[in-house]
This record gives structure tokens, C-alpha cells and sequence, in this order.
């Protein structure tokens, strides 16, 4: 079995847009016929860049080889260039091509990926999803104590055990800052009425993005301990693990990171460090499945929890699924929502949820098939906003 051609979907996601403003997908194809298919979470350049990223790597590293012969053509690709370091846009090309040739794998074998990394653990998957604004409602939600305790709840009615959303504003490529008392106060109003609203029925998981100095961080997390959430996520910037530890010995909230992190080495300094003990490594990113299962075999000789991250496409999601049905210190996974709408449109079979938790498919591969005719009937035209933006100036 050879590894013949790629082919690279840049799909726009219409509105309203959650997961992202594009999904980059891709399809690897044996030249017997096998069909794998992938994404890739790389947001540092447009996505048509990144589209001709993975042509290349696929050209240099792929192409010719056997789909099975995953380590090898991991470790060429990650020294391509003399780089042999955690390169995000390079990693995450790597990890859509590389989920896609286990998805070939899984399917000559008849199995599931999970299967291939060690077998089911777990039956169903817990989800939490971010709390998002309604129809018309616009990004004003997401900094609306009211609303945001009126959308937890009707979330919790639905199912949902864990709610995610950040009470803190934007985050600004100049920070990180020191919260104000007006952002301190702002930020516990809205924590404090959304526990009002879901009461014992849901944890809360604060989704900062490292807006914080290591003093802001402690002070902001020592007014948020009275509402015992199950995490404070990335408190600080991800750069410097040991000023994050720091925040982690000074509350007794949890700390949770990773969705900005590459590689098994990023992770492994992060658990030296004592950073944190929830690990949210994204499969379109870290490395692919194999480096996914590596960062949980970590962790779990650390004591610490994997929670795989999810703000990009389905394909990514179905990664996430496989990872953490066969790791036993799996904790809980990221969901847009239930997988509706758009999320299920670009799959033949949607990812199947239930009250507040996924089931793992019993599919070979990656238990997904994109929907070839739902992705070129929504290309992405977008006028070069990459797929997250930083606020281009300070914040107070």
C-alpha cells in the first residue's frame, strides 16, 4: 500500500460560524484506492497557504509511502528543513496528514483507530461545549452576565454537564496585562450568575486566553475559588510554563492547557513544570494521533487529565473521539454544541451525541467520511482574516 495524492478542501463555515471562520480539510488517497481523510488546525498564515503547506509536505515525506509507516515519516517531516523543533503551522500540516493515514490504516484493518492504540476504555465520552450567542444576539453575548447565565441553563436542560466561556474580555496581542477592578469585578458578576443558574448541575470551566500577568492571574483566581470551577484554562500566555506553575501552586483551581502547543516536548515541559494538571491538546495540531497518544501517556505518569480541545472542524473532533475512548485518563472532551448544523452537514454520518456525552464510533478509521459535495459548495472567500484574531492593541 502506497500513498498516492492529496487532495485539500478550504471550507468556509457559514453562519453561525462556530468552530471558526474556515476548516482546512484534506484527503489522502493510496494507489490501490483507499481513501483517508484529515484536518489540519494551523491558523498562523491563510488557509490557502496552508492548502499548499500540506501539497508540499505531502510531496517530500508522503507521497510513495506506506500510510502504516506513521513514526518514520513523523520524524521526517518534523526535521524537514533542519527544524526538528515544535513549529505550529509545520505540526499542524503534519497532524492532518498523518490522522488521515491512520484513517487509511484503520480502514485496510477494519478497526477503529482506537482500537489500533490500545482499545476502548471508555463507552461514552463526556462533552461540555462553549456558551454561544443565539441568532442575532452577536459577540456582545459573550460579555453579558444575564444572557450568559440564560444560555447555561437552557445548555444544562439539553444535557450538558460542563460549560465553558471566558468572563474576562478580549485577549490582545499585547498582553499579558494586569486585570482591572473593573474587569475583576465584571469577570466574578458573570461567573457568580452563571453558577447561580446551573447550581450543582454543570462545572464551570473558565476558557481565559492567556490575557494575564502571573500576579493578575493569582489575584483573579483567588476572587474565582468561591465558585469551585473545574478549570482555569491558559491563566497566563503559554510561552513560559514556569510562570504558569507559579498561578498553579498559588489556587486551588485546577489549571488547564494546550490548545496552542505542539509536540510531546511542549506538553513534557509543561508537566516538568508542574504548569498544570489538564492537558487540552488539539489533534489537528499537537502532531496527530500517534504524538496524541504519547502527550496522554505523559500525563498520565504525571497524574494529570487530557480534555482534547476543539475550535476548528468535525474531522479534528472525530480525532479527538478516537484518542480518547482508548486513554484512561481521558477527562472530559470539547463540542460545538451537539455537532448540528454545519458541523453535521459536512459529515455523511454525524458524530453522535447523547445528553451531554459522544459516543464512540464503531467505524474503521476515523469512524468520518467528509462530504465531498457539502465542502466545494462552501469555499472559503473570506478577505485574509485568519482563523482566530488577537485584538491589535492594548487593553486596559
Amino acid at each position: 500500500m502506497k500513498l498516492d495524492s492529496v487532495r485539500v478542501f478550504v471550507v468556509g463555515n457559514p453562519p453561525p460560524g462556530f468552530g471558526g471562520r474556515y476548516f482546512v480539510f484534506l484527503k489522502l488517497r493510496t494507489a490501490c484506492g483507499v481513501e483517508g481523510v484529515g484536518e489540519v488546525y494551523a491558523g498562523t498564515f491563510g488557509p490557502h497557504v496552508v492548502a499548499a503547506m500540506i501539497e508540499d509536505l505531502f510531496l517530500r515525506r508522503f507521497a510513495g509511502r506506506d500510510p502504516f509507516a506513521i513514526e518514520s515519516i513523523w520524524r521526517e517531516s518534523y526535521g524537514s528543513g533542519f527544524t526538528a523543533r515544535p513549529d505550529p503551522t509545520l505540526v499542524g500540516v503534519m497532524s492532518g496528514l498523518e490522522m488521515a493515514c491512520w484513517d487509511i490504516v484503520g480502514k485496510s484493518l477494519d478497526q477503529p483507530v482506537y482500537n489500533l492504540l490500545g482499545g476502548k476504555v471508555h463507552e461514552r465520552l463526556r462533552s461540555y461545549t462553549y456558551l454561544y450567542p443565539a441568532d442575532g444576539e452577536g459577540d456582545g453575548f459573550y460579555h453579558d452576565a444575564e444572557r450568559s447565565a440564560e444560555r447555561a441553563a437552557q445548555y444544562v436542560r439539553e444535557g450538558f454537564t460542563a460549560l465553558k466561556f471566558d468572563p474576562t474580555g478580549g485577549f490582545s496581542a499585547y498582553d499579558p496585562r494586569q486585570p482591572t477592578q473593573e474587569a475583576l469585578e465584571r469577570t466574578t458578576r458573570l461567573v457568580r450568575l452563571v453558577r447561580e443558574a446551573v447550581g450543582r448541575r454543570a462545572d464551570l470551566l473558565l476558557g481565559t486566553h492567556g490575557q494575564f500577568t502571573t500576579s493578575g492571574a493569582v489575584r483573579l483566581a483567588r476572587q474565582l475559588e468561591a465558585f469551585d470551577p473545574l478549570w482555569f484554562e491558559e491563566p497566563v500566555p503559554p510561552d513560559m510554563p514556569e510562570q504558569m506553575a507559579l498561578v498553579a501552586r498559588a489556587t486551588c483551581i485546577p489549571i488547564a492547557t494546550g490548545e496552542r502547543l505542539t509536540t510531546k516536548y511542549e506538553f513534557a515541559r509543561v508537566l516538568a513544570c508542574a504548569a498544570a494538571n489538564i492537558l487540552q491538546l488539539n489533534l489537528g495540531r499537537v502532531g496527530g494521533l500517534l504524538e496524541g497518544k504519547k502527550v496522554a501517556a505523559l500525563a498520565e505518569a504525571h497524574y494529570a487529565q487530557i480534555a482534547p480541545h476543539l475550535y476548528c472542524g468535525p474531522v479534528v473532533g472525530a480525532a479527538n473521539i478516537q484518542l480518547a475512548t482508548c486513554s484512561p485518563n481521558f477527562l472530559i472532551l470539547e463540542s460545538i454544541r451537539r455537532w448540528e448544523g454545519f458541523h453535521a452537514e459536512i459529515l455523511v454520518n454525524p458524530i453522535r451525541w447523547e445528553a451531554g456525552y459522544v459516543i464512540p464510533p464503531t467505524g474503521p478509521g476515523l469512524g468520518v467520511e467528509l462530504n465531498e459535495a457539502v465542502a466545494l459548495a462552501n469555499p472559503y472567500t473570506g478577505d485574509g482574516a485568519l482563523h482566530l484574531e488577537m485584538i491589535d492593541r492594548p487593553l486596559g
